[in-house]
């Protein structure tokens, strides 16, 4: 049975309903269940799951749904309670926290005049709106929405830089200031790097390859994904966040982060690296790397793109010298770099247990940046990848739901996270593809990323075993066998605990890397050595 429950006038930030979420489908006698607001995308879902439209209609963004699809009326009541309780209890706690809830930006402000950032994570209808006025009242401001047209991003970021404050996002996820993370972020020690960067997770695996190879953040500045990408907003907040750290006397050197910008921003970015004076890394997923030169390294991945800064942060005080230092190194080293041979042997030792047929390579990714990196290299290497964040027309995925072939999958992506959780919160979605990856005779190997940090869920790791069980199972009785090769983006300050992430997942037989970048180049060996008919 399918039942709305309908609080009006009730708004609740998406996090909370995300948890909340989390915690009904985790209920007896649950099939699924939705705790959303009532936006026009959610209300659109909800009629398309099947839940009845006329209690749907007349409803707003500051409307509260709990749909619940359940087995019976008790599960439906028990399910409709909690979902409440857990609401309850969680604005509880943030008030127990000393969290203040106040019904607006100024009633903010007053209790807190000397804030000087806004994190704005309403209705994407709304947050150009609340954006501004966290602008006109002189504070920096980061909107973690989504759904916020271009002409709006554009007048906003424009109002930003005439007032010489930083407007990051929309959809910006995460960022680190004065060393406080914000959003989706991890627990990085301080240091002299500072960081721009046009991608969530891209941020997130860089700070923490930084702290694992003993550096650390001075600051790190999410930008939103249209700020370099998109001409017409012409890296406005990269430039802005350049020239602060080129200001600030505790960054030494900059790394920038992000996928292909427009030529005519990568040229003002690069422009603004050389004036700030100081040594700079550049990443730009896919785009061709150029030659080096005097200020800027320019690094072919993400792990590449830490490892330099760190070198250059270090007293490798040009980029040559630092490049020297990667490019001699040709083994395991002191950052747990394994070498193509160490790696081609991983691959060789997991391929020989394949069976007849496996053939293709699957990955699932919750962060959106870890599977671009994934997806570019495994296009290159393999022939050609399908995803459904394909560039390429020829090879963007017909149904995202069904693979065929190779896959690379952003379950991050808006066509699945509509009035759902994102994965990152809530794993499920991942574990119940994983499980239907493992029952696909064809899958040769599996490529996940996990990613930790605050905002996380508590136990990603531990979210994906009974699914990475349960696709092993299949895989074995079938005659074959399926290697999981995963990556964990975190540091041991982190508060799902590091280090037990990753013995979880190798206690399930799970090859985990040290980075995305050398995860993907073990599954693409793997699905490689697949495609010859196996390693014996």
């Amino acid at each position: 049975m399918k039942r709305i429950t309908v609080k009006r006038g009730a708004y609740y930030d998406s996090v909370f309903l995300m948890l909340a979420t989390r915690g009904l489908k985790g209920l007896a006698g649950v099939r699924d269940a939705i705790v959303a607001m009532a936006t026009p995308m959610n209300v659109e879902l909800l009629g398309d799951m099947g839940f009845p439209s006329a209690e749907l209609d007349g409803l707003g963004p500051n409307d509260l749904v709990v749909a619940v699809d359940a087995e019976g009326d008790q599960a439906a009541e028990a399910a409709v309670k909690e979902a409440f309780e857990s609401l309850t209890k969680k604005k509880a706690a943030e008030a127990a926290g000393g969290v203040a809830k106040v019904g607006s930006l100024s009633a903010a402000l007053a209790r807190d005049p000397d804030a000087n950032v806004a994190v704005i994570s309403v209705p994407g209808a709304y947050a150009a709106r609340e954006a501004g006025k966290a602008l006109e009242a002189g504070l920096h401001a980061m909107v973690f929405s989504d759904n916020v047209s271009l002409e709006d991003e554009i007048a906003l970021k424009k109002l930003a830089v005439s007032k010489g404050l930083l407007m990051m996002g929309p959809d910006c996820g995460t960022a680190i200031v004065n060393g406080k993370p914000l959003c989706f972020a991890n627990a990085v020690r301080r240091g002299p790097i500072g960081v721009v960067a046009a991608s969530g997770t891209g941020l997130q695996e860089t700070t923490c390859l930084i702290d694992r190879y003993g550096s650390g953040i001075s600051q790190a500045i999410g930008t939103g994904g249209r700020d370099m990408k998109n001409a017409a907003v012409g890296g406005m907040t990269s430039l802005l966040a350049i020239e602060a750290l080129a200001a600030d006397p505790a960054t030494r050197v900059i790394l920038v982060v992000g996928k292909p910008p427009a030529p005519e921003v990568a040229a003002k970015v690069v422009a603004a690296l050389r004036a700030s004076g100081k040594p700079a890394v550049a990443h730009f997923l896919g785009a061709p790397v150029p030659a080096d030169e005097a200020t800027i390294a320019y690094a072919s991945d993400l792990e590449e793109a830490a490892l330099l800064a760190t070198l250059l942060a270090d007293g490798s005080n040009d980029p040559a010298t630092a490049r020297t230092r990667i490019r001699d190194d040709s083994g395991n080293d002191r950052y747990n770099r394994p070498s193509k041979r160490a790696i081609e042997a991983i691959a060789v030792a997991e391929a020989e247990r394949l069976g007849e047929g496996q053939r293709f390579l699957r990955g699932l990714y919750t962060g959106g940046t870890l599977c671009d990196e994934a997806l570019f290299l495994a296009h290159a290497a393999l022939g050609g990848v399908r995803s459904n964040n394909q560039t390429d027309p020829a090879w963007t995925m017909a149904d995202p739901l069904r693979s065929e072939g190779h896959a690379v999958i952003d379950l991050g992506d808006d066509f699945f996270t509509a009035g759902k959780p994102h994965p990152m919160i809530d794993p499920a979605a991942r574990a119940e593809r994983l499980e239907r990856e493992g029952s696909d005779p064809e899958t040769a190997v599996v490529l996940i990323d996990v990613v930790l940090g605050y905002g996380s869920h508590d136990d990603p790791a531990g979210a994906c075993v009974p699914a990475i069980r349960a696709a092993k199972a299949a895989a074995a009785a079938r005659g074959g066998y399926l290697p999981v090769i995963a990556s964990v983006t975190g540091t041991p300050a982190d508060p799902q605990g590091y280090a037990g992430q990753i013995a979880a997942l190798e206690a399930e037989g799970v090859v985990v890397m040290p980075s995305n970048y050398r995860a993907a180049l073990v599954a693409i060996e793997i699905a490689r050595i697949a495609a010859k008919g196996g390693a014996r």
